[in-house]
């Protein structure tokens, strides 16, 4: 079962800070295949870092150029520009460090101008140019170097020594170079701070010169515990790795190269050689098209740099890996050549078994077209019934939709009639009631009497019982009828009714709407206000509504009965 990606992601980073810190962990089962994956994911974002470091000499170099009166300041901006060159371009770092000598020159700093050459030496060592590097080192006069330029130039002296013994093995010259080498070394760490990066770094390189694998962790473990730069911990690494080649510990060495080889690309190192190990390590392992992508990529930084000695180092191993890829086309050649012809073979049975197959497809077309035939009649006719149904169905709404309304209708009929003829009768007896007092008091010419009965008459109070009849009848007959119709307008808009109101005169007059009573006249009649008073109140209340007014009845309308 595979790990998920975040305990794959913790893995991977225990594994990186066990390495940066040199443990015997080193030669985990694994780690060498991870570090190698992150590689490859590193080496596709190798434009992006050399584009990071270009746009900072792009910034350096117009603020070299913007000030051309201000000599020191030029020079400080110069050997920034130089540091970024430094292991990027070698013509572009010797162009600046031939610029500082120059600018130290017009400043009269004989400490700037060696400090410069110091600069010129490790840009022509870098170059493969031993000899013009001894030379522009020999030039060079300590006395005028400060403590820190004192401990570059002797350390300088150290390098060159140590890659020339390196770059061309003689019996006779070589422990020359390295017995100089080992006393430049002694004489930078005189004038090295202890504790720096400076320091521990030497003290690493002197154990890998020694071949002292203890000395070496421990130094790398010291220098872990300072703030190193990405092309600090690449140059670190990749000394404390040559140490466990030394040591016969390949795994552990390739891990350390390789991580080299990643914080080279994220700095941008051009002139570095963790990735050529790495290829070699890999060429080794067995792991051919590895070793054929970091090669031509290590080859291709060298190129770019133009350091000579890189190519040539690189060359013998470059030419195996060639070969080895070539022989390993070749054997996929034959191979696919094998597979051609067995493909051919299988490619004639195959247009056999075509041949009968299409002679039997023929039968079948001619059976599938008649079933086609009778599919395609059974599927019309499914389709004409699909329509009927369809048809059948909307007619069945419709016819339910009738019988909700004439039922509605009909309970409205039933609870309205029943009102008017109890309200009517109600009246009739009040009329008669009302005669035979007055037939009385005219014939006994009570005529006071009779007037004042007259005016105790209180049409209003009729009125008011007649529509507290009706809100009543209405309300049985739709008691969501308020609900629903405050539902048409928003909260501060809705009407809110007394405790004592079933309606008020605003939905008196569209509850005479939803019973069918759409005239103006005739609404105006029974309620009692003039036809102008009902059109106002049903243009203020359509006006308050968030529905258009002319689909505001239709919502009333819709408005069910119980």
């Amino acid at each position: 079962m595979p790990f998920p990606f975040c305990c794959r992601v913790a893995w991977l980073l225990g594994l990186c800070s066990l390495l940066l810190r040199g443990l015997p962990a080193l030669a985990a089962p694994g780690a060498a295949d991870s570090l190698l994956r992150v590689l490859d994911q590193t080496l596709t974002q190798q434009r992006n870092y050399d584009q990071q470091r270009c746009a900072r000499l792009a910034g350096f170099t117009a603020e070299f150029l913007a000030d051309k009166t201000d000599t020191p300041a030029r020079y400080q901006t110069a050997l920034r520009i130089y540091d970024e060159y430094q292991v990027f371009k070698y013509d572009s770092a010797f162009a600046y460090s031939l610029r500082l000598a120059a600018l130290a020159r017009r400043l009269h700093s004989p400490a700037r101008l060696q400090a410069a050459r110091i600069r010129l030496a490790f840009t022509l060592r870098s170059a493969g140019l031993f000899k013009e590097a001894f030379d522009t080192l020999n030039v060079i006069n300590p006395r005028h170097l400060a403590v820190p330029d004192k401990a570059d130039f002797y350390e300088m002296y150290n390098i060159v020594c140590i890659e020339l013994a390196e770059y061309e093995p003689n019996a006779y010259y070589t422990p020359l170079y390295l017995k100089k080498a080992y006393a430049y070394a002694d004489t930078a760490a005189r004038y090295s701070r202890p504790g720096t990066y400076v320091q521990l770094a030497r003290l690493l390189l002197k154990a890998r010169e020694q071949h002292d694998l203890a000395a070496g962790r421990a130094a790398y473990a010291r220098l872990r515990q300072l703030p190193l730069t990405a092309h600090q911990l690449a140059t670190t690494s990749c000394n404390l790795g040559r140490l466990y080649e030394y040591a016969g510990q390949p795994e552990a060495a390739l891990q350390l190269m390789a991580l080299a080889a990643i914080n080279d690309l994220k700095s941008s190192t051009k002139e570095g050689i963790a990735l050529y190990l790495v290829a070699q390590y890999c060429y080794e392992r067995g792991d051919l098209e590895r070793a054929h992508r970091y090669i031509g990529e290590a080859r291709q930084a060298a190129t770019f740099f133009n350091t000579r000695q890189r190519l040539m180092q690189m060359a013998p191993l470059a030419a195996l890996i060639d070969g080895q890829k070539i022989a390993s086309v070749e054997s996929q050649r034959q191979q696919a050549r094998r597979y051609t012809l067995v493909v051919s073979v299988l490619a004639m049975m195959v247009l056999g078994f075509a041949c009968l197959s299409y002679v039997q497809l023929r039968r079948l077309r001619r059976a599938g077209a008649l079933l086609t035939a009778s599919n395609q009649e059974l599927h019309n006719k499914n389709r004409k019934l699909r329509v009927l149904n369809e048809q059948q169905q909307l007619l069945n709404q419709k016819l339910k939709e009738l019988n909700q309304g004439l039922n509605e209708a009909n309970r409205i009929k039933e609870e309205y009639i029943g009102y008017y003829f109890n309200n009517t009768a109600r009246y009739i007896d009040k009329l008669e009631s009302l005669k035979k007092k007055l037939t009385t008091m005219l014939a006994t010419k009570q005529i006071a009497v009779a007037q004042r009965m007259v005016e105790e008459i209180d049409i209003k109070s009729e009125r008011i019982d007649l529509f507290k009849g009706f809100d009543t009848v209405f309300v049985q007959l739709f008691p969501n009828f308020v609900t629903e119709f405050n539902a048409l307008f928003t909260e501060a808009d809705r009407i809110h009714l007394a405790d004592t109101q079933l309606l008020n005169t605003e939905l008196r007059i569209f509850a005479l709407i939803r019973l069918g009573i759409t005239d103006s006249e005739q609404i105006s009649r029974i309620l009692g206000y003039s036809i102008h008073t009902v059109y106002a109140y049903k243009t203020r209340v359509k006006n308050r509504s968030f529905l258009p007014n002319e689909a505001f009845e239709a919502r009333v309308l819709a408005i069910q009965a119980n």
